[in-house]
């Protein structure tokens, strides 16, 4: 009885077309994503990659600098904003596939110092008012340097600090400010000193939540990617229990 020899070259080609039936329909999707959520999108685009075959090419910057971008026609895909005013512009505008908004994170605020044992966890060292230099990202454009301005003037200070705030594009600027010694201490996203339950490095006081307005923090698919399978797959990927789980590990609600 004969056995069926099959060249070594035909598997080879067997072989390689099965690889690319696997990834024919993998596509980009192009993301503008809030500063703040920088180290979570990072892991998530991680995660969404190898769960889905698509690739994230991520953008990281300030909220209204992205939604001036939009209106002139940057070629994103999906947007992750650091609050829920601009997506639903965006919405009204028409700009948006409609019904695609969602709220992803709620984020939370903190008084962080690069330096060890400098913030103490009542945040009383901005009432002490010994340093020179405090560091908020523009409330114009940053959510979390309006949720910054509103602590203060909670606390009735102000007035007090009006001389000793630097103020950075994005809260990934603020940060900068902070880590590189610019500034004593600032106001950042939880997010970028947190995880897993704890401060990453320096000193930090976690602003209650009562101190400001909710940073409800909304995503939104683009009109630019009706019909684009990964834009449709990441949204549906940041409402899995996966994702969730990777947000919460970041210090946001979900």
């Amino acid at each position: 009885m004969s056995t069926l020899s099959i060249p070594r070259y035909f598997c080879a080609l067997i072989l390689c077309l099965l690889g690319v039936g696997s990834t024919a329909h993998a596509a980009d999707v192009q993301v503008a994503v809030a500063a703040n959520f920088t180290a979570p999108m990072q892991a998530l685009a991680a995660g969404f990659e190898k769960a889905t075959g698509h690739k994230v090419v991520a953008a990281f910057g300030a909220t209204g600098q992205f939604y001036a971008q939009i209106r002139n026609g940057a070629p994103f895909d999906v947007f992750l904003a650091a609050d829920d005013t601009t997506p639903d512009k965006l919405d009204r505008e028409g700009l948006t596939v409609a019904g695609s908004r969602f709220t992803y994170a709620t984020g939370a605020l903190a008084l962080w110092s690069a330096r060890p044992g400098y913030v103490d966890a009542s945040g009383d060292v901005l009432k002490a008012n010994r340093f020179a230099h405090l560091s908020i990202a523009n409330p114009k454009t940053a959510p979390y340097g309006l949720a910054a301005t509103q602590v203060l003037s909670k606390l009735g200070l102000t007035q007090a600090m009006a001389g000793k705030i630097v103020e950075g594009q994005s809260i990934a600027q603020a940060h900068q400010f902070v880590s590189t010694g610019n500034a004593e201490l600032g106001f950042v996203a939880l997010s970028q000193v947190y995880k897993d339950g704890a401060i990453t490095s320096g000193s930090a006081w976690k602003v209650p939540a009562s101190m400001h307005d909710p940073i409800r923090q909304d995503a939104v698919m683009l009109r630019k990617a009706d019909g684009n399978p990964a834009a449709r797959a990441l949204i549906d990927y940041l409402k899995s229990p996966a994702a969730a789980a990777v947000i919460r590990a970041y210090g946001y609600q979900n």
